[in-house]
């Protein structure tokens, strides 16, 4: 018991140090998760904000062997929201003073692609009085693009690693051009450079995924001086590559639990980045986000995608929200958000005070 009370007091935690915290168990474990949600309330407060999700096309010009809306996947119904429907969802977002929206979808880099959703942030910033604090989930893009979504008022980008080992990396994706994890890692040094908050993530919990794997997806997010995270557990899909590896996954249970160590850690290492409870949490935990909220996240997002496209965006099985309103979901949103002790920042934009805090020393 001495040893993590000793660890749970150092400024900087180590390799060996991160190791040991992510096989805690027991008394030893619930010391980790309170010494995270005591920094967490420490530097980023009890609120959490909401970011209202849309999921804008299941298109994708990407092959990741565990994703369900892979191309090569002949068995969903692709789609694009209308210019209508993504404008009806950021005014629900701005007359329910959420004051952020998630725009998401495949990754496709076309002229006409990157005209289209230059386009579609114009009207956003006009219905909202240029008020909504955008984060993009779109995948690599050129530096010109990037440059071009910033000047239009986009704050955030979220580009995930899902794992920061290259072996790893390239046994969970094709081997070509498309998929390089040296392109990766170039795209995300760009967003920096571009001015960007800048997000990446893991999956937890993957094929061939080893302990050390995770300790050194922690240290490679303290290296890119990430300022927000979207980590979850890793939730199988029938209609992928990765699915024949299933019986060799770990449970459910230690998955979660994987995740809320590995959320707790990071928030020790960087007290001040924001932390999406993300929805695959809630896949295989009921109680998933409630807990993951408790330990460390400060970030929701209510999904506002109309009902008609959520089951074309399976990235994962089991999926909540498919078929849930989104009143329903809002009130259980917040439910959730209460039993964890927290409070829903309402009118903010919740900035990573991590990003806040470059912006000053630069």
């Amino acid at each position: 018991m001495h040893k993590i009370k000793d660890l749970l007091q150092k400024s900087y935690l180590q390799k060996e140090d991160i190791l040991f915290l992510l096989q805690t168990e027991g008394e030893e474990k619930q010391l980790l998760f309170e010494k995270a949600r005591e920094i967490r309330l420490k530097y980023s407060g009890n609120k959490v904000y909401f970011r209202g999700l849309v999921e804008y096309s299941n298109i994708c010009a990407k092959n990741c062997y565990y994703c369900g809306i892979r191309r090569d996947n002949k068995k969903i119904n692709r789609y694009t929201m209308s210019d209508e429907e993504v404008l009806a969802t950021a005014k629900y977002a701005y007359d329910n003073n959420f004051m952020s929206l998630v725009l998401q979808g495949g990754e496709l880099s076309s002229r006409a692609f990157v005209d289209k959703i230059s386009d579609l942030l114009d009207k956003i910033m006009k219905i909202s009085n240029n008020s909504l604090g955008i984060t993009l989930s779109f995948g690599e893009q050129s530096e010109e693009t990037f440059h071009k979504w910033n000047e239009k008022g986009v704050r955030r980008y979220l580009l995930r690693i899902e794992s920061s080992n290259r072996a790893l990396y390239e046994k969970i994706h094709p081997k070509d051009a498309l998929h390089s994890y040296s392109e990766r890692i170039k795209h995300i040094h760009l967003l920096r450079k571009t001015g960007y908050q800048v997000g990446s993530g893991v999956m937890i919990g993957l094929p061939f995924q080893s302990i050390e794997d995770l300790a050194d997806d922690l240290l490679f997010f303290r290296e890119m001086d990430i300022d927000m995270l979207g980590m979850g557990p890793y939730v199988e899909h029938e209609d992928t590559p990765l699915f024949e590896y299933q019986s060799s996954l770990w449970s459910k249970e230690k998955r979660m639990d994987m995740t809320l160590k590995m959320l707790a850690i990071l928030r020790i290492m960087m007290k001040d980045i924001n932390m999406a409870a993300t929805t695959a949490m809630q896949s295989i935990d009921a109680r998933g986000r409630e807990k993951a909220m408790y330990v460390s996240a400060n970030v929701m997002m209510p999904n506002l995608t109309p009902l008609k496209y959520r089951e074309g965006y399976l990235l994962y099985n089991n999926k909540p929200g498919v078929k849930e309103q989104i009143e329903d979901s809002l009130e259980g949103m917040e439910a959730q958000i209460k039993a964890a002790g927290c409070a829903v920042g309402y009118g903010e934009w919740g900035d990573s005070k991590h990003f806040k805090k470059r912006q000053k020393n630069d």
